[in-house]
């Protein structure tokens, strides 16, 4: 005798209830909510982080520059990730004219869709009121907030990757190979937009489907390989423009050292983001791809300036420590980790419940997608030793909002069951004991919340053990006090983020923190960075040796101290430098502007966010010299020779950043080059020399 074993069979979803005359208006009260407050007083962060800023209005000026995400519309060296999120902005730049709200609103646009997305995926498998906390724990996250506000591509990557799971859900629940398409061309979009780091989720998408997707094995695994194809077709083509475009007629990859999209995808923005061997990295000796001796060099040259080369833990050097604790550390914890134990221990729950569903359960699927991804980035951020920045953890912020949601709803629709009420109840006692380690580390920050949340969670948590508390109007009272006990933290800290201005390179949500990591990787404390991204109380002029570049012979003590603000090149000031750009003055923006069309660019820059002050004030192009870390190749010393013997550069700008923090490299030749053979002037603070005369 023969035993078959079947697949189950699968039936048609049910029809979706009938809508209850409240879901509209509370989803369009969400919506809304979120518009207002990822919009308001968005014009107060200027340019915020201006590296980005200058790659937008050149894309639109010069839809070369714009294809490539050119640094300058003069296409001198592109920004060190592909250019997809710069496209939404330069279009919007090119409609409306060059400002902060032109290039700040789509991203907030695409906050809120994010949030309407997360809503859709996870309303359709669990009801509106899962979706509607799914969108609201995603709207109040502090690391959210500040991202749809500022124009990083961390916006458009959150929005494609809640997407992808939206697809790959759907193909759970129906097994059709469309879904499955559109899921790859979701990450395939996502990495035009930052690269490798959408990776992260198709694991959990791959996992999700082969376990649950309806179809058999065989029809499931090509199906996942579909997938893979449509993602590779959708990032695919343009990697392979880039690559077979004449180098000598595209503008030099910014972040490689080869002049190659392969290189920087593998390398800098790879692999050396996971080992700490990033070629041309902005740590001491990063240049030579040695992590061990970067992290050495940060120690002894920052000994003195209030940046940490690392922490307590494993390594990290000036990144921080890495370790399983590192979400909640003080550089990350008022970031994201409000609601992660919630998020953990809902996860393990909502699973439990789940445990007998067939396979193809689409409640059990959302669990594992939505977990898996949580667990999948937060372990990698947690150990990868390269360039890491408190503001990554945003790729965290959906699933932790999915996980808080669903597993509350399911748990709560189980609460008959003493176990499910003890769950809810550790929940919420976890929740509130976060919140108050979280706001403790701001003593002066409403210092009455804590106590507030702390003394609300227990009352709460008590309640849902009695089971008169959950029913009837006792019920909808502890649901208030769940939420009070679960968003007033994040909420208080989105206020905050919303109502202060946010610029450079590196920023952080949230009041200053105390114990917060200092420099590159960290915001807060003494030397460090505050929630705004300005530079904390450091030692000035004694952490980092002044980068070549920076302060010539006869600069005023003015422009020596704004090309160091206490940083050597990492601090401000009229010149700019590695992390925020420059703000040159009316007298010298009128200097830039003369004749300045006839001129391929009107100055030289060492760094991008030296010269990119200056382009965004003039509106015309700007080399900037080594690109971001002022450490990549382009150009060389004969180049740049050559294109003064050409007469297509007019001055050269001192500050800034390049050549690595050894002091060596084609920045710091070129540099060289000029203070010898050319005359310096100081305007408005900064030195600059007329390459003309």
């Amino acid at each position: 005798m023969t035993t078959t074993l079947e697949e189950p069979k699968v039936d048609s979803p049910p029809p979706p209830p009938a809508r209850r005359r409240w879901e509209p208006w509370a989803l369009g009260a969400l919506l809304v909510g979120t518009a207002v407050a990822y919009i308001w007083g968005l014009g107060a962060s200027g340019w915020a982080n201006s590296f980005y800023a200058a790659a937008v209005q050149a894309g639109s000026e010069s839809w070369k520059a714009f294809f490539f995400g050119s640094s300058d519309a003069a296409n001198s060296i592109t920004v060190d990730k592909p250019p997809m999120s710069l496209w939404l902005m330069s279009l919007s730049v090119r409609i409306f004219g060059l400002s902060s709200w032109a290039m700040l609103v789509p991203q907030a646009l695409l906050g809120v869709g994010s949030v309407a997305l997360l809503y859709a995926a996870v309303k359709r498998w669990f009801g509106a009121p899962a979706g509607l906390l799914a969108g609201l724990v995603l709207a109040l996250t502090p690391i959210a907030v500040l991202m749809f506000r500022f124009n990083n591509p961390d916006a458009l990557l959150v929005l494609l990757m809640i997407a992808s799971v939206w697809a790959m859900l759907r193909a759970v629940e129906d097994g059709r190979t469309r879904w499955m398409v559109l899921t790859g061309v979701f990450v395939g979009l996502g990495f035009l937009t930052k690269q490798l780091q959408v990776m992260l989720v198709v694991p959990p998408l791959a996992l999700t489907y082969l376990v649950a997707g309806p179809p058999k094995f065989g029809k499931r695994l090509a199906q996942c390989f579909a997938a893979l194809g449509a993602m590779i077709v959708s990032a695919g083509w343009w990697l392979l423009i880039v690559e077979l475009w004449p180098a000598s007629s595209r503008p030099w990859i910014g972040g490689s050292q080869n002049n190659s999209i392969l290189e920087l995808t593998l390398g800098y923005n790879g692999l050396g983001r996971l080992n700490g061997e990033e070629t041309g990295s902005v740590t001491p000796g990063g240049s030579r791809g040695d992590a061990a001796s970067a992290a050495a060099g940060a120690g002894e040259a920052m000994a003195g300036g209030g940046m940490p080369a690392g922490g307590p833990g494993g390594g990290g050097g000036m990144w921080g420590s890495t370790g399983i604790t590192r979400m909640f550390e003080s550089a990350q914890g008022g970031q994201i980790a409000w609601l992660i134990p919630a998020a953990l221990i809902l996860l393990v729950a909502g699973l439990a419940l789940r445990g007998r569903a067939p396979r193809v359960d689409t409640q059990r699927a959302s669990f594992l997608v939505w977990g898996l991804w949580l667990l999948v980035t937060g372990l990698t951020f947690s150990f990868m030793a390269g360039i890491f920045h408190a503001y990554y953890t945003v790729a965290l912020a959906p699933a932790v909002a999915a996980l808080v949601a669903i597993g509350s709803v399911t748990l709560w629709r189980r609460r008959d069951a003493l176990w499910v009420r003890a769950v809810l109840a550790v929940t919420l006692l976890a929740t509130a004991a976060m919140s108050w380690v979280l706001l403790g580390r701001s003593a002066s920050f409403v210092p009455w919340l804590k106590w507030a949340v702390v003394v609300v969670g227990v009352v709460a948590a008590v309640a849902v053990l009695v089971p008169a508390s959950t029913r009837g109007r006792l019920a909808a009272v502890v649901t208030l006090a769940a939420l009070f006990t679960g968003l007033a933290g994040p909420t208080a800290y989105a206020v905050n983020t919303i109502a202060t201005p946010h610029t450079g390179s590196i920023v952080s949500a949230g009041p200053t923190v105390e114990g917060g990591r200092g420099g590159p990787g960290g915001m807060g404390g003494p030397g460090g960075m505050d929630g705004a991204g300005r530079m904390g109380g450091g030692t000035a002029g004694a952490a980092m040796p002044a980068m070549p570049g920076g302060a010539a012979p006869g600069a005023s003590d003015g422009a020596a101290a704004g090309a160091t603000d206490g940083m050597g090149a990492m601090g401000g000031g009229a010149a700019g430098g590695l992390l925020s750009g420059s703000t040159p003055g009316t007298e010298l923006v009128s200097l830039l502007e003369q004749d300045s069309g006839n001129y391929t660019w009107v100055a030289a820059a060492i760094g991008s966010n030296s010269a990119s002050g200056y382009q965004l004030a003039t509106e015309d192009p700007v080399m900037p010299i080594g690109g971001f870390n002022g450490s990549d190749p382009s150009p060389t010393l004969e180049q740049f020779q050559q294109y003064v013997a050409d007469g297509k550069i007019h001055y050269f700008i001192s500050g800034g950043r390049g050549g690595g923090m050894g002091g060596d490299g084609p920045a710091s030749e070129i540099s060289t080059w000029v203070q010898e053979n050319f005359t310096a002037v100081t305007v408005d603070g900064v030195t600059l020399y007329d390459l003309t005369s």
